[in-house]
């Protein structure tokens, strides 16, 4: 009789474990409450610029860079080059800024090709064009920054930007002629251009040097 109810009482206890067993969780599996389920589907974004503010690609994504020197930058090498070192464009200008072989001998760089595979070279040089373009129009930077002109207002980043695609005696051509005489590079790229999509970067930490080599 006691066997029997030893058994028995065994038999209960292995029917309480199995019944739990079928409720409970399979070993190394994870159960996350249901209040904590993600049930709606995440989406990312990304902000796409409006064909009105895009030079060539509608459906650019936006990059968003402050008004530093650096922003400046590297707002205008994506502008030239989409930010590559080692391009070369189908009229020969090289690298991030699209520099032209005779602006760099002006420079001291006589070596296209070291040029091309030197990034650390290539941003001297375009900052040592900056302060060489400061140097240049500097008496027009004073004299025209604040005015407007085309409806535009004329910036000392703007002057510099458009300096560098054009050369610094078109700039001043376009300043003392109060935007009449402007210039397009073969792209359709202006002087009015650049002052407007160049406007309003701080580059003061760059100073005018005459005449700077590397």
């Amino acid at each position: 009789m006691k066997r029997w109810i030893n058994f028995l009482g065994l038999l209960a206890i292995i029917i309480v474990l199995t019944s739990f067993a079928y409720r409970g969780v399979q070993p190394g599996v994870i159960v996350i409450p249901e209040e904590l389920m993600v049930k709606d589907e995440l989406i990312a974004k990304i902000a796409y610029a409006d064909s009105s503010s895009l030079d060539s690609n509608q459906n650019a994504p936006i990059v968003f860079l402050d008004h530093s020197f650096i922003g400046f930058k590297e707002a205008l090498a994506f502008k030239e080059s989409q930010g590559d070192y080692d391009t070369v464009n189908t009229l020969g200008y090289l690298g991030k800024y699209q520099f032209g072989k005779g602006t760099l001998k002006l420079m001291g760089v006589y070596d296209p090709v070291a040029f091309l595979d030197d990034p650390e070279l290539q941003e001297t040089v375009f900052q040592m064009n900056i302060a060489r373009n400061k140097w240049i129009l500097r008496r027009d930077i004073k004299r025209f920054v604040g005015k407007k002109i085309n409806g535009v207002t004329i910036t000392e980043s703007g002057i510099v930007a458009a300096a560098h695609l054009a050369g610094a005696g078109n700039v001043k051509k376009y300043l003392r002629s109060y935007g009449q005489q402007d210039f397009s590079d073969a792209y359709g790229s202006s002087v009015a251009y650049y002052m407007r999509k160049f406007a309003g970067y701080d580059i003061s930490e760059i100073k005018p040097v005459h005449n700077p080599k590397v």
